[in-house]
């Protein structure tokens, strides 16, 4: 019988070197690679249970920094914690809040101890520590918890970026001490900003700590996907084989592929949803705002390739007049047609390393999307 958590390596595809895999925890079993959808405040915008169900969703992510000003995880501790509280019965991760601490800048002061901030909200001030971030997530009782990290910026000198290496690696130390349920798994997160020997670095220290899987955050601010990708490769190698991976905040699909094919297990973003309450949809032919005029008398389906429920049943000339309108339904049917994409296009990918052709496959799907449309 698998373990509580337990991840299983099933294949390694043998033109990428990309990982097929098995994650178990108390809410159900994760096939990876796998895109999360996210949950900032206990919810997927405009997105029932259901729904996330029925696009393929697996597991949900929820952030600790909002969801402990508002409404307090005391009262979602209350309701049965998240998995209650959101009736949501499947896998949940919740990050640390260090990012969004991070993305405070001038209303935040770093220091050994911990973080004091203030509020986006009122201007209230709050103090996370390792030991606090460790103490909500218990309370809001997700399966994978994250550990109190600090992010750099980019750009980002050699120095900056060392001194936040190492403090993430000692707070680590601090999570570890601080955790005291034994049904949630926490994960490190490598940091080491843009330098590939940081990075590798602090892969090398998390990997001796034998944790149930591994973070990798700080890409995706501001740098040249190219940058992202050099340092994925950098510390592929490094990274336990038999932990699962998870890279922070990266989720559209060219970096998805791009994520998998350097040994990426998991993935999260809010890039589908937040573009589709735009009126920006992922299609099999690249983006498509479908606000725009043309598509006034455009009675086809955003994608006539998808198989979510927008797709079977409305045209892109409603679904542009529902924009046009007001009408919250645009949101929800351009968030449920995004998720999906991304939904499916792991499940081909995870084929795909099954049948050892996942280069054979992103070169198909860049040949009809290209690589720059997203």
């Amino acid at each position: 019988m698998p373990k509580p958590f337990e991840f299983e390596l099933l294949h390694i595809c043998k033109q990428t070197g990309a990982r097929r895999g098995r994650l178990h925890t108390p809410h159900g079993v994760i096939e990876t690679p796998v895109y999360m959808p996210v949950g900032t405040q206990a919810t997927v915008k405009t997105m029932t249970p259901d729904e996330l169900k029925d696009i393929g969703a697996q597991i949900v992510l929820s952030n600790t920094y909002h969801l402990h000003l508002r409404p307090g995880e005391d009262l979602v501790s209350r309701a049965g914690g998240l998995h209650g509280f959101m009736r949501w019965d499947r896998p949940i991760l919740t990050d640390s809040g260090g990012f969004q601490v991070f993305s405070l800048a001038d209303l935040r002061k770093v220091r050994e101890e911990g973080v004091e901030f203030r509020s986006h909200l009122d201007g209230s001030r709050h103090f996370f520590a390792p030991e606090t971030s460790i103490a909500i997530q218990e309370k809001l009782g997700a399966d994978i918890i994250m550990q109190f990290d600090e992010c750099s910026p980019y750009p980002c000198d050699e120095a900056r970026a060392r001194e936040a290496m190492k403090r993430t690696l000692r707070w680590l130390e601090r999570c570890m001490k601080a955790k005291t349920r034994e049904d949630q798994a926490l994960f490190g997160i490598v940091q080491g900003a843009f330098s590939r020997e940081l990075r590798m670095e602090c892969a090398r220290q998390m990997a001796a700590l034998d944790l149930p899987g591994l973070g990798i955050g700080g890409l995706s601010v501001g740098e040249p996907k190219e940058i992202m990708y050099d340092i994925l490769e950098a510390i592929n190698p490094i990274l336990p084989q038999n932990k699962p991976r998870y890279l922070m905040g990266v989720g559209s699909p060219d970096c998805l592929i791009e994520g998998v094919m350097r040994g990426v297990d998991m993935f999260d973003c809010v890039l589908a949803t937040r573009v589709a309450r735009n009126g920006t949809v992922f299609t099999h032919d690249g983006r498509l705002v479908v606000k725009n005029a043309r598509y006034a008398e455009d009675f086809g389906p955003l994608d006539a390739d998808c198989d979510c429920y927008a797709c079977k049943n409305f045209s892109r000339a409603y679904i542009r007049h529902l924009f046009k309108a007001g009408e919250i339904l645009a949101l929800r049917l351009a968030s449920i047609h995004n998720l999906r994409f991304l939904t499916r296009m792991m499940e081909e990918m995870r084929a795909a390393i099954e049948q050892d052709c996942l280069r054979d496959w992103a070169e198909a799907f860049y040949a009809r999307h290209g690589r720059d449309n997203w």
